[in-house]
């Protein structure tokens, strides 16, 4: 059976230092794809736009800086993760996040309860899936940037 977690989060698009707006971002997790999250931004005037990354790395980016290439996702306070800051880019254009880290935790902990860390390989054809969701990610990097 296939299951998945879902929550929506308010993120802040920072377009400069001056100009910033709250947008709602779906978080979702699936048995279908268990080393993902998705992520899927709702942008004023904009179709939707789903990006696609490795779970370990919003993990991971919750303790510090982490992620090469297109996506960066650095907790921002200094006395633990109060923010997160999330970095995302297509060839020269970048579009910065900042979400606070609380509803983060309790997105992860929710996919960890749904597929424990370390057990992902126990579902479905990961083989199969990562090939499948690495040329998702392709094809919806090459659409966005188109």
């Amino acid at each position: 059976m296939r299951e998945s977690v879902q929550a929506e989060v308010l993120m802040s698009f920072l377009v400069s230092e001056e100009l910033s707006f709250r947008i709602p971002v779906e978080l979702r997790y699936g048995t279908e794809d268990p080393y993902a999250v998705r992520m899927t931004f709702h942008l004023p005037g904009d179709a939707p736009v789903t990006w696609a990354f490795s779970r370990d790395l919003l993990l991971d980016g919750l303790l510090g800086p982490t992620g090469e290439g297109d996506v960066h996702i650095a907790p921002t306070g200094s006395d633990g993760p109060a923010d997160l800051g999330i970095r995302l880019q297509v060839r020269g254009d970048r579009a910065l996040f900042l979400v606070s880290a609380a509803p983060v935790m309790a997105f992860l902990d929710r996919t960890d309860r749904l597929v424990p860390l370390g057990k992902e390989r126990s579902y479905g054809d990961c083989e199969g899936d990562l090939d499948r969701a690495l040329t998702g990610i392709l094809v919806e990097a090459e659409e966005n940037a188109g």
